[in-house]
């Protein structure tokens, strides 16, 4: 469950406190106070076996004595007494449950497990949600719920913060107070038994007050949910995180390269990066990024333009841009012109745009007018220091009134000072404009508007599951991996071939069971080699002086006897199997990276990719990816590592092929998504230069206990695509859609007759159009299928769409479908829906239902024909459905 019956939590019109007690100061006393006093217009009712009362308000002695069954419950009593409570509240009919109680596996006691195990039981029968336990409770300031025992009550407003942990929120309430920010919900989750992120983040991104969510996270339950519930709500309102345990010392201690470097705060950086969650820092960056987001329009690129009347402003503000890999913006030719004219002679002629220091509010309002104006940037800075030659508040009114006559691009400003600019400030805040004290604050805050903008853009992509052309490949891996029968690293030679199957290119190899064959195998080959330690139990081989490169072929057998004695007196332990005999690669010039798997506890598969060879750890360079990927996401990750600009090339030395290296990514991706008994990979190194790449050490760690797919990413859903036939016409062919249909779902709305359109989107399609196609083409492929019709499997001419979107608890669907206007009647409509029905009940939903416009006669034809129940709402729709279950 998710969503299901948080109405009853967050929008009650009853409650009841059970533990409020006479007693003042009990924390039962104290939420029956603040509900009261909270303005909640609801009733509030107490229960206490004792009896008593509070400010004139008896208290009942049992649940059965309550007047009428209350919609929520806030439990503030012994643990023990937790789950008798819970299941004598569903019977009554109550549905959701606050338990403030603690005790119920803290610090991982057993008797508070089974506590747990018991109000998780007693819930279930009666679909009864709880929050907690082990909570501080939750607020909605808008209807006056106050049902927790936080010092400082939350002022209504338009902010969401979910809170893993009480004392953060009732921080953050204490710190929003005189600062005036208002919240819509503050909910905190406790030791989320029940309710967690994902069900909340489902629930708020549907709440109309909610225009932003901060979240306060320790740890994710329902990683899959989560990410399904993340992404969704990204789509609609920002949301933005602070992660607790970032420098956490409690990573396990891995056997590969891939798995030390990954530690759990790499991972939910990937994970926060894919879901479209902007990470910040601390606390206070919580609310800056979320006023800015706010009060900023969208930004279309990361080019600053910084404009200042004091040089050293300017040059603080470049050197914070550029050291978070922000872009400085070029002055367009136009702009240069115009700054020549406005300006002194002396002024900087480039960006940072110094006007000088004794710059009027007359020049600036004629330099911002022109800078906003510059096409070549993406966003602008304007820097003040006080002078005698500007009054403050007359700066803070000019930029005003420039961005009123400016493209909406986002202006952000940092008047430097504190008691001759504190007016200035408050005006620009007053009108929307961000601002900040200090040019390194305001450049922060420009790169936040930056990373939404490219998370934002993640959200888009959809990686393939299968290539279509690789087929064969999966099979043959497939059958390499079903020949291991127990836990163990790969032989390398398998490991190679898994590799070659997937694109990704490898060094001869071959076992030499004793050095005679060594030298062999070295002399057939005519060339020289590299001389590896063969054994199960040695992962690192150079850590035992397993290794000998670069070895004559004639000298290849003493060298293989004397290796092997090396790794006996350094491992005596280890079983040896002779030696790896592997061709030697040559590429002085190529960079040494690393590309490799680990699987964590919480969120599966991870790949990660940076700096590699024998110093991979002590150079910590490494970026870290969620499959599947796409070639843009794996090219991402490349350049979000130090390793991946030098890959770029710089003086005399050429860039490396960067699209072998990211395909080499998808591959690896790909070989993870296919197999999910492979637990874990290390390539280390992969040398990559101008000429492609080459893995030259590898291991695979297969787990055959592991048979269903880990990955919290559902990747792009090609399995669908299949031929239909339609009653009146050819075949056409359908497949899911993905984000760059865009332009071909455009296309197919400007074929709308008005009358279509009306019927399909209950209104005309105008301008917005291009909004909603590439919405349509946006899906998160766990709740949402939408499938295009076309003539030909090139898709080049869409007939028809047809889509489905779960509610959170994948019980029911609602369907929309839309057929192009010179082809109604032809079947295409009866055949799309008897196929996402047929979609619907294989993911397990029992009803597909849409709202039809009551005049839409077509449609309603098609409705009875596929067996649908019609009803009216009583206005101009009706709503037709289909019982899945029942007809499947």
């Amino acid at each position: 469950m998710t969503i299901r019956n948080l109405d009853r939590l967050f929008r009650p019109k009853s409650i009841v406190v059970v533990g409020a007690s006479p007693r003042p100061a009990k924390i039962g006393t104290i939420v029956f106070k603040g509900l009261r006093a909270a303005g909640f217009t609801g009733s509030v009712h107490g229960v206490n076996p004792k009896g008593g009362e509070i400010d004139g308000c008896k208290l009942e002695t049992s649940l059965k004595g309550l007047p009428e069954v209350p919609d929520l419950a806030v439990i503030v009593t012994p643990p023990e007494t937790v789950a008798p409570i819970i299941a004598e509240l569903g019977a009554l009919g109550c549905k959701a449950g606050i338990v403030l109680s603690a005790g119920f596996g803290e610090g991982d006691q057993e008797e508070g497990r089974r506590r747990r195990t018991e109000i998780l039981a007693a819930a279930r029968p009666h679909l009864f949600r709880i929050l907690g336990p082990n909570c501080l409770g939750a607020m909605v300031p808008s209807i006056g719920l106050d049902a927790s025992f936080a010092r400082t009550r939350a002022r209504p407003g338009h902010l969401a913060l979910v809170a893993q942990s009480g004392a953060i929120a009732s921080a953050l309430l204490d710190w929003a107070q005189p600062r005036d920010i208002g919240f819509s919900h503050v909910v905190t989750l406790g030791d989320m038994a029940d309710i967690d992120f994902g069900g909340m983040l489902d629930y708020l991104s549907g709440d109309e007050r909610t225009r932003a969510i901060l979240l306060y996270i320790e740890g994710v339950t329902n990683p899959r949910k989560f990410m399904s519930a993340a992404r969704r709500t990204a789509r609609l309102k920002p949301v933005l995180v602070v992660k607790g345990g970032r420098r956490a010392e409690s990573a396990k201690v891995a056997t590969s390269h891939t798995g030390a470097l990954a530690g759990a705060d790499g991972v939910y950086d990937a994970v926060f990066a894919r879901a479209g969650i902007l990470r910040v820092d601390d606390l206070d960056d919580l609310f800056v990024a979320t006023e800015l987001l706010a009060a900023a329009p969208p930004i279309a690129g990361g080019r600053l333009a910084i404009v200042t009347n004091g040089g050293g402003l300017g040059v603080l503000a470049a050197d914070r841009l550029l050291s978070e890999r922000g872009r400085l913006a070029a002055l367009s030719p136009e702009a240069h012109v115009r700054l020549n004219n406005i300006l002194p002679a002396t002024w900087s002629h480039g960006n940072p745009i110094d006007i000088i220091g004794d710059a009027t509010e007359a020049r600036y309002a004629k330099v911002i007018d022109a800078v906003l104006h510059d096409p070549e940037n993406d966003a602008v800075l304007v820097l003040h220091c006080p002078t005698s030659t500007a009054d403050p508040r007359d700066v803070a009114k000019v930029i005003v009134e420039g961005v009123k006559r400016a493209p909406a691009k986002p202006l952000l400003a940092a008047f430097t000072g504190e008691a001759s600019v504190r007016e200035a400030r408050t005006a620009l805040v007053q009108a929307g404009i961000p601002s900040f004290a200090t040019p390194r604050e305001a450049v922060n805050g420009f790169m936040q508007l930056v990373r939404y903008r490219e998370l934002q853009n993640v959200l888009l992509e959809a990686p393939p599951a299968v290539d279509a052309v690789k087929a064969w490949a999966i099979q043959e891996a497939r059958n390499i991996i079903s020949q291991t029968g127990e836990e163990r690293w790969l032989p390398t030679g398998t490991v190679k071939r898994l590799l070659t199957v997937y694109g990704i290119r490898t060094n001869r190899t071959a076992v030499a069971p004793n050095a005679a064959d060594a030298k062999t195998i070295a002399r057939n080959w005519g060339c020289r080699v590299a001389l590896k330690i063969n054994s199960p139990d040695i992962v690192h081989k150079s850590d035992v002086n397993g290794v000998v490169l670069d070895v004559d072929p004639a000298l290849a057998e003493i060298e293989a006897d004397q290796l092997i004695e090396n790794v006996r007196r350094k491992a005596p332990y280890a079983r040896l199997e002779g030696d790896l005999v592997e061709e030697m690669v040559k590429r002085p010039e190529a960079h040494e990276l690393f590309i490799g798997m680990t699987s964590d506890a919480t969120f599966g598969p991870v790949l990660a990719f940076g700096h590699g060879g024998t110093g991979i750890e002590v150079i910590d360079d490494k970026a870290f990816g969620l499959p599947p990927l796409n070639l843009e996401l794996a090219t991402a990750m490349i350049s979000n590592t130090r390793v991946g600009r030098l890959l770029a090339g710089y003086r005399n030395r050429p860039p490396a092929d960067i699209t072998a290296l990211a395909r080499a990514l998808v591959g690896l991706s790909q070989l993870v998504a296919d197999h999910p008994q492979i637990v874990e990979i290390d390539i280390n190194p992969l040398l990559a230069d101008e000429t492609g790449l080459i893995a030259v050490d590898a291991r695979i760690r297969i787990n055959p206990a592991c048979r269903d797919s880990r990955l919290i990413i559902s990747p792009y859903p090609r399995h669908l695509e299949r031929a239909l036939r339609r009653r009146n016409g050819p075949a056409f062919h359908v497949r899911p859609l993905e984000p760059q249909d865009t332009p071909l779902i455009e296309k197919f709305m400007r074929r709308f007759s008005p009358a279509d359109a009306r019927f399909r989107f209950f209104a005309g399609v105008g301008p917005a159009d291009d909004q909603i196609a590439a919405r349509l083409c946006q899906l998160d492929y766990d709740r949402e299928i939408a499938l295009m019709a076309t003539a030909k499997e090139d898709g080049s001419d869409v007939l028809a769409v047809v889509q489905f979107h779960a509610d959170p608890d994948n019980v029911e669907a609602e369907f929309a479908i839309a057929v192009r206007s010179d082809l109604h009647g032809q079947g295409l409509g009866y055949a799309l829906m008897n196929y996402l029905a047929d979609i619907a009940v294989a993911r397990g939903l029992r009803l597909l239902w849409g709202t039809v416009l009551s005049d839409n006669a077509r449609m309603l034809n098609l409705a009875k024909s596929l067996g649908m129940a019609i009803t009216s709402d009583g206005y101009n729709t009706v709503r037709v459905a289909r019982e899945l279950a029942a007809t499947h």
